[in-house]
């Protein structure tokens, strides 16, 4: 398996991306063509949790807290490539690998966050963002933004499954970072 994995991570890095409009989630509109979708959730207030939920997500956070595992596991940076892994739980079908790259990512005083694109074998294609940011007022949040089609042919056939379970995986990135933004000890709602 190990072995597998390193050599699926070298043809990714290989690759290009599947769509030309790379980056554009850093902007605030997103291309035509594709289906969108934008979320995002209220974290707090102040620069202790814009930095706690920003190092979180650059460490693949949302992803690793919604039961994804990311390979190699190294914080995002911008041109990396990843192989974001999943397996149903009490299933013995095999893990779904999905190649993507990190095409930005921002660390400043007020945002920090990255964006992975979609690359050959991926079921979609298109561009996903995790970005926290802090407004005038001090207030956090973190917003995920998404443009995408389906790609690969069983995503296609199950159309319905395939939104199904990327809006799940959007709430669970969300839920994911606004528990860690909450802190230690703290509950949410």
């Amino acid at each position: 398996m190990r072995q597998d994995l390193h050599q699926r991570l070298l043809a990714a890095r290989a690759a290009t991306p599947t769509y030309p409009q790379v980056g554009a989630t850093r902007g605030g509109r997103l291309p035509d063509g594709y289906a969108h979708l934008r979320r995002r959730v209220h974290l707090g207030h102040g620069p202790e949790v814009l930095e706690r939920a920003g190092r979180y997500v650059l460490g693949w956070g949302s992803q690793l807290g919604t039961g994804f595992a990311v390979h190699p596991g190294a914080p995002a940076q911008e041109g990396a490539t990843v192989l974001i892994r999943l397996s149903l739980p009490g299933s013995r079908w095999p893990r779904i690998v999905i190649p993507c790259r990190v095409v930005w990512t921002v660390d400043e005083p007020d945002r920090i966050g990255f964006a992975y694109g979609t690359l050959p074998g991926h079921p979609e294609c298109g561009e996903e963002s995790f970005l926290v940011s802090m407004d005038a007022d001090g207030e956090v949040w973190f917003e995920v933004a998404a443009f995408s089609r389906l790609a690969a042919w069983y995503a296609r056939l199950g159309r319905p499954v395939a939104a199904l379970c990327q809006y799940l995986a959007i709430e669970r990135y969300l839920a994911a970072v606004a528990t860690v933004a909450a802190g230690p000890g703290a509950q949410r709602p």
